[in-house]
């Protein structure tokens, strides 16, 4: 009873503080730094841009506050000469205790508070698309765990330095190691979580929020372990630190307890479940080299999946039917998610073991299993876990997402994937079959259409839909389907539910409809269009898209209404959405190489240029001209007389961070303003639109050569018949 009422009046008192009040005031806007002084999260959805930035950045500002609060107040008794006679009233390990207690306690209140202030200005510029759970969980994980980590650790440093000059230097220290040598690493970053490069705002970030809470909670156990540790040295009954220690560990559950505590962080450390050991050499091909099983070839597999959004987990049966001409028994090669095991392996109904070999590679582990000499085998495996993401996308956590809003199962995740047996002569033929909640839409990534085949009585809907080869890609989520008919193909548009309200008012099926019909007549049709239809399906923040025969992925990213405000890329909603659809054509439909690090040609100057064209075709020569070329001619202008640019030397002479910022905005300039208006010099000088039509339609279908399958600068610039001087601006723009 005499703690607690001590701990009340300790929480009293420091509320009557002015330093107290200092703290929290300050700390309660400090998330105001994330939006533009400290922006770790580069995604641009709402969510990154207006709740993980301003959390993470509130979080780092109010946890080095309340650090030096904490050894201020630790240090109190001993500044104002009080602790003799504070001694003599109460033991100084529990006056430590409820010291600690009453600041955690304000670090909590200050959360709640923060959230609490915070809620109506980011449901307000988040828009449509805010979400209460996200706003909660980021505001707990990215920021009040912060204040609660900063504070048990100037706690620690104090107990056990007892000076306020050393502690601080301390915990600025591990601050710093935190912010700069640990920053990309999601287990070590102890301030800011590593690898919060993104919040998606369309889907779920369950598998982000789990690996963050696993860190903080993993270092709230070695914070608290190593506090523990300190406690027991400090100084009592007019002895030393190890003097105060030999007598404090005298009650062996003490140090028993903080041990346990760093014990239990160690291990978490080394067990983490969310990330692979693949091998780092990215040229090794040893999974993808496995010897073939002479006179194997598999018939056929099916898959039985089962995610478990509610865990983030799959469970699955596997079935591979097998001819063995060879009359021996055969080694078959299998590629795991590396956070799955098989569980059980027969083969034509005998058990066999599944030797799971300790090598992994490109999110893939090894597993071996021996099939019998029998003409045919039948081989059924039952697998499942919690799925790994690549050790190499630790920087960018939230991969691979399985929630009931999202899910993205690819090859080796989705089901075993057989690495050294082939099909006869063509691609095995697979047969999948996945159990989804009812709200969601199971997609194929590739020509495939999935079927509804079941309704189950748990309010579960099975799917199935046909493939071909030894793996595939399973998109699921809770989509809008649009049907646009377009260049002679029907296009499907696929996007989240959540992100309607701004899709319809972008148009984006009159925009799909434009853009097809456009660059279909103009440029040729996509490569990856498949029997007369053509997937489009926003996919879940990963930072680009890729295609494949009838499917393509669209960037949420690229749909936030952030984006889709865009000047640069377009005069109003509707044509920033045409800018990123042309990216099917320039972008996906043929990939580009920079030649220098300061060359203005990628794939945004074509894009930039047919979005042009298109927008004079829809709109009219003088809407065009005004929202596109000219605005592009003022940009570059204002390139020209940038002070950076005429004097690059005093550019380099200024930090790292300014430097970098200075430089992305004038490559922005270049990117989407220069190459656009070096484009329609060339069309003016190759003879006009069409011209320039005939040499895009050459360079869209030239033949591609895999070993260099870039479009580069030279390329277009052979293509037109003139040189890069020819292109010069300076002229014509009076630079």
């Amino acid at each position: 009873m005499k703690t607690m009422r001590r701990f009340c009046l300790e929480c009293g008192r420091l509320l009557r503080s002015r330093e107290t009040w200092a703290v929290l005031l300050l700390t309660l806007v400090s998330p105001l730094a994330g939006l533009w002084l400290y922006t770790p999260a580069t995604g641009t959805t709402m969510l990154s841009v207006y709740l993980a930035n301003p959390a993470l950045a509130g979080g780092v500002i109010g946890g080095l506050l309340f650090a030096l609060l904490t050894v201020v107040e630790m240090d109190r008794a001993h500044r104002c000469r009080a602790d003799v006679l504070l001694d003599a009233v109460a033991s100084p390990l529990e006056l430590a205790r409820v010291r600690l207690a009453a600041l955690l306690a304000v670090a909590v209140g200050t959360t709640g508070l923060a959230l609490l202030l915070w809620l109506p200005a980011a449901a307000l510029r988040i828009g449509a698309v805010f979400d209460g759970a996200d706003y909660v969980l980021a505001g707990v994980l990215f920021f009040g765990f912060s204040l609660v980590l900063c504070t048990l650790a100037a706690a620690a440093a104090y107990s056990l330095t007892q000076r306020l000059d050393l502690s601080l230097v301390l915990v600025a220290a591990f601050a710093a190691l935190s912010l700069t040598v640990w920053s990309d690493d999601w287990q070590r970053s102890w301030l800011s979580p590593g690898g919060v490069w993104a919040l998606s705002d369309d889907f779920s970030n369950s598998r982000l929020f789990r690996s963050v809470a696993y860190a903080r909670l993993s270092w709230l156990a070695a914070l608290g372990g190593v506090w523990g540790l300190a406690y027991l040295c400090i100084r009592r009954q007019g002895r030393g630190l190890l003097g105060s220690l030999a007598r404090s560990a005298r009650r062996l559950y003490r140090p028993a307890l903080a041990l346990l505590l760093v014990g239990v962080s160690a291990f978490a450390y080394a067990a983490q479940p969310f990330y692979d050991d693949s091998n780092p050499d990215l040229s090794a091909m040893t999974l993808y080299e496995q010897e073939i099983a002479e006179g194997v070839v598999c018939t056929g597999r099916t898959a039985d999946v089962r995610p478990n959004p509610a865990r983030g987990t799959v469970q699955g049966a596997a079935t591979y039917s097998f001819q063995n001409t060879s009359g021996q028994a055969r080694k078959i090669a299998f590629g795991i998610n590396p956070g799955y095991e098989i569980r059980s392996a027969r083969a034509n109904g005998e058990d066999v073991p599944a030797v799971r070999t300790g090598y992994e590679e490109s999110n893939m582990a090894l597993v071996e299993i021996t099939i019998p000499a029998d003409e045919t085998v039948e081989l059924v495996l039952e697998y499942g876990g919690l799925p790994r993401d690549w050790n190499l996308m630790t920087v960018q956590q939230g991969d691979p997402e399985i929630s009931a809003e999202y899910l993205c199962l690819e090859n080796q995740t989705l089901a075993p994937y057989l690495l050294n047996v082939a099909g006869e002569g063509e691609p095995i033929p697979a047969q999948i079959e996945i159990t989804l909640p009812a709200h969601m839409t199971a997609l194929p990534f590739g020509a495939q259409q999935a079927e509804v085949v079941r309704e189950n009585a748990d309010g579960t809907v099975t799917w199935r839909y046909a493939g071909a080869g030894p793996g595939g890609i399973l998109y699921a989520g809770d989509y809008v389907r649009e049907d646009v008919q377009a260049g002679g193909i029907t296009v499907q548009l696929y996007y989240s539910r959540k992100h309607e309200a701004i899709m319809r008012q972008a148009d984006a099926a009159g925009v799909v409809e434009a853009v097809v019909e456009y660059c279909t007549a103009h440029y040729g049709a996509l490569s990856f269009g498949a029997a007369g239809t053509l997937k489009l399906i926003q996919g879940r923040v990963r930072g680009g898209g890729y295609a494949a025969a009838g499917a393509s992925l669209l960037d949420e990213a690229d749909f936030t209404a952030a984006n889709l405000a865009d000047g640069q890329k377009g005069a109003v909603p509707g044509e920033v959405m045409l800018h990123e659809l042309v990216h099917q054509w320039w972008g996906l439909g043929n990939m580009f190489d920079v030649e220098t690090a300061d060359s203005p040609w990628s794939a945004e100057g074509l894009t930039v240029y047919t979005t042009y064209r298109i927008v004079k075709e829809l709109y009219g020569e003088e809407y065009a001209q005004e929202n596109y070329v000219d605005k592009w001619r003022e940009a570059v202008q204002d390139y020209s007389l940038n002070f950076y640019v005429r004097h690059p030397e005093y550019l380099t002479a200024l930090p790292e961070a300014e430097r970098l910022r200075i430089e992305n905005s004038l490559s922005t300039v270049r990117l989407y303003s220069e190459m656009p208006l070096k484009i329609l010099r060339a069309q003016e000088l190759v003879g006009g639109e069409e011209a320039m039509d005939e040499i895009l339609r050459g360079l869209f279908n030239r033949e591609v050569d895999w070993n260099a399958p870039y479009l580069t600068y030279p390329e277009f610039l052979d293509a037109c018949g003139l040189t890069e001087e020819d292109l010069d601006l300076a002229q014509d723009l009076d630079l």
